[in-house]
């Protein structure tokens, strides 16, 4: 009888560590910050996964109703708004946005010649991004480049007066877009 015991003992291990893993990868693919193949399917995962626990917890998630408007997928109790984005898009990454920079990004998405908007907007993509190019804000035709988690101040910094560089960095901070209406802090890695 106590070699039966023992026997089950032993059978039970690898059903336990079965289902550790199983638990283990549910907590994984709950956190927003994860890039997976379940994040990608998951629109409010991926949603989430581009700005801090701070933003996202409260924060309303939306996506593209395919007719010019938005879907809300969570309503939230703060300012910001995430949205999925879209992974085989160039310039089309995850991002959790203030109310100022989702009218600056409408404003610049209707190709707009300025921002509308008044005062600075935050948008974070921390989930990376890609772009076509760090000068012109319209390129179509560039090869994509990759950019790593970032957060962004919505607001015509002018390199003249801040001192701060034109070109991508990997770490650190510069100015996307100079000398367009268009110009914007880029603040590489997370805040």
């Amino acid at each position: 009888m106590a070699v039966r015991k023992r026997y089950a003992a032993i059978a039970a291990v690898p059903l336990l560590l079965i289902a550790i893993g199983a638990v283990v990868g549910l907590i994984r693919s709950a956190d927003p910050h994860q890039t997976n193949d379940q994040q990608v399917q998951d629109p409010i995962i991926q949603a989430l996964s581009a700005g801090p626990d701070s933003v996202t917890k409260n924060a309303t998630v939306a996506e593209p109703d395919g007719h010019g408007g938005v879907k809300i997928l969570r309503q939230g109790t703060n300012d910001f708004t995430c949205m999925p984005g879209d992974p085989n898009g160039v310039g089309v990454p995850p991002m959790c946005a203030d109310k100022v920079a989702m009218q600056w990004d409408e404003d610049f998405n209707e190709h707009k010649p300025k921002p509308t908007t008044t005062v600075p907007g935050i948008e974070y993509m921390l989930a990376g991004a890609t772009q076509r190019s760090d000068s012109d804000p319209f390129d179509e035709t560039s090869p994509p480049i990759k950019i790593g988690p970032h957060w962004m101040i919505l607001w015509p910094f002018d390199p003249k007066t801040s001192g701060l560089p034109t070109t991508h960095k990997p770490t650190g901070a510069y100015i996307m877009w100079a000398d367009t209406p268009w110009a914007h802090l880029h603040v590489m890695g997370r805040p």
